[in-house]
């Protein structure tokens, strides 16, 4: 008996998502941070040089399309607790907020690897090319939706 993989809709890409995220914020309840404050935390980790906060709410509202005021309440959250740091006009992680970053990437290493392992390039780069597509093109409906 044959079966016949689903066609990629907006079923099949949410059921995915929603899987990945389902994973990670498991792991990030064991760290006790959020999935947007981990979101939030790891481009201020990542950025080449401290970011202002609202570079920082712009990045994540690009990503997340999430409400500004829901982004910089999180920054708020993540200045309490000492995983950023404000340095004049500027945000900076701080060590541990670093080291927060890096055991949850450690933690995820693994389950990334079962998760990804085993699924031909070829398919990867068939999946990212549909996927960067559908997210051009949602980026462009929303943006049309709020103008």
């Amino acid at each position: 008996m044959t079966t016949t993989a689903p066609v990629a809709n907006a079923r099949t890409l949410g059921l995915a998502h929603y899987a990945a995220r389902g994973v990670l914020e498991h792991v990030l309840a064991r760290h006790g941070i959020t999935f947007q404050q981990q979101v939030v935390l790891r481009a201020a980790v990542t950025a080449d040089a401290p970011q202002t906060p609202d570079d920082l709410i712009t990045q994540v509202q690009g990503s997340l399309k999430a409400e500004p005021a829901d982004i910089r309440a999180t920054l708020d959250e993540l200045l309490a607790r000492q995983l950023l740091t404000a340095d004049g006009a500027h945000l900076r992680h701080t060590g541990a907020g670093r080291e927060l970053i890096a055991a949850v990437g450690a933690e995820t290493a693994p389950i990334t690897a079962r998760i990804w392992g085993g699924i031909p390039a070829a398919d990867l780069a068939a999946a990212g090319r549909v996927l960067a597509l559908v997210t051009e093109r949602a980026n462009a409906e929303l943006a049309a939706l709020t103008a």
